[in-house]
């Protein structure tokens, strides 16, 4: 005979795995019969739907009156040079909502996505490709970048867009992808328990696993309403450290993240063996490790920004908690 339960089990094992660049993998358990896919899917619709990232929204080119014009020198025309504009992804340096960018460049050049890269904005697809000017041409042309949210289409765009400038449909989503599979799993001689397996793979502007928190931020946002009136009790649920989703990754060991010699050698004798205690440092803090040159802090710098974990970034005050205590000595 079938157990009679008063209220669902909760799950209580989390695992996140990096599968590839910017792509990585997320599985929860145990979950009760058909309740994984209840979850799951609301979620891949929120990370697709509510994820910010950054997009153009409006171009404008010197000498250019309109989107089916073409320039003197470059290969592309301008229906083709949107086109590919479209497709590079930007991402703003500061906590700016918008920005404009102004670019100019002098033939014979192949302008890729990692010349528009400078102190204001970061280019994530550096090699993608935008236009090719011939000899002794001349292109000229400045960029309205906006953050935000989903698609919009130009025509939403075009009252706000400064003078001169073309409105572009804006394409925020930085989630290339968002997929989920349920498994069935045994607890306790039960077969019917359930685990769900999302993948989640990004641009580069945003890492996968912070785009699935702010996915899952926005969800009890959004369910937040009903308590407001209807005083829901929301029991405690402890994860204890060596369930937080985020520690397998930063209990990595600095020797397994292929830094150089010198720059290894650098932190290892001050004493830092785990990518963890890295990411406790502020910018000061780490340019003040004993004997690291500009060329070691550059390095961590990159692998930071690789790892997701920019220097600077907010760490949440319990996993701050969890880190200081797994790692002081």
């Amino acid at each position: 005979m079938k157990s009679i339960k008063t209220s669902p089990h909760i799950p209580t094992k989390i695992e996140v795995k990096e599968i590839g660049v910017n792509r990585v993998q997320i599985t929860a358990y145990p979950f009760e019969n058909g309740y994984a896919i209840t979850l799951a899917h609301p979620l891949r619709r929120l990370l697709l739907g509510s994820s910010v990232g950054f997009a153009p929204v409006a171009l404008r080119i010197a000498g250019v009156a309109h989107e089916f014009d073409s320039v003197r020198g470059v290969t592309e025309d301008v229906s083709q040079f949107i086109v590919n504009l479209k497709t590079i992804r930007f991402k703003i340096k500061d906590d700016s909502d918008s920005i404009s960018v102004d670019y100019a460049f002098n033939g014979p050049k192949v302008i890729t996505g990692a010349d528009l890269s400078n102190d204001l904005v970061e280019v994530v697809t550096p090699d993608v490709h935008l236009a090719t000017i011939n000899k002794d041409a001349t292109l000229s042309f400045s960029i309205v970048i906006y953050k935000g949210i989903g698609y919009v289409p130009s025509e939403e765009i075009r009252a706000n867009v400064p003078e001169g400038f073309m409105p572009l449909d804006a394409y925020f989503t930085p989630v290339t992808s968002a997929t989920y599979a349920t498994e069935n799993m045994l607890l306790e001689d039960d077969p019917n328990y359930e685990k769900v397996i999302f993948e989640i793979e990004t641009d580069g502007q945003v890492d996968p696993l912070t785009a699935f928190k702010n996915a899952l931020s926005v969800m009890h946002k959004q369910m937040s309403i009903f308590n407001s009136e209807l005083n829901i009790e929301i029991p405690e649920v402890a994860i204890s450290e060596e369930e937080h989703p985020e520690l397998k990754v930063l209990s990595q060991t600095i020797d397994s993240l292929n830094f150089s010699a010198r720059c290894f050698n650098c932190l290892d004798r001050s004493g830092i063996k785990y990518l963890g205690e890295l990411v406790l440092l502020n910018e000061e803090q780490i340019k003040n490790i004993k004997n690291l040159g500009k060329k070691s802090l550059d390095e961590i710098t990159a692998k930071l920004d690789e790892l997701g974990y920019p220097v600077g970034r907010e760490i949440s005050e319990d996993l701050m908690q969890i880190l200081k205590k797994k790692f002081s000595n």
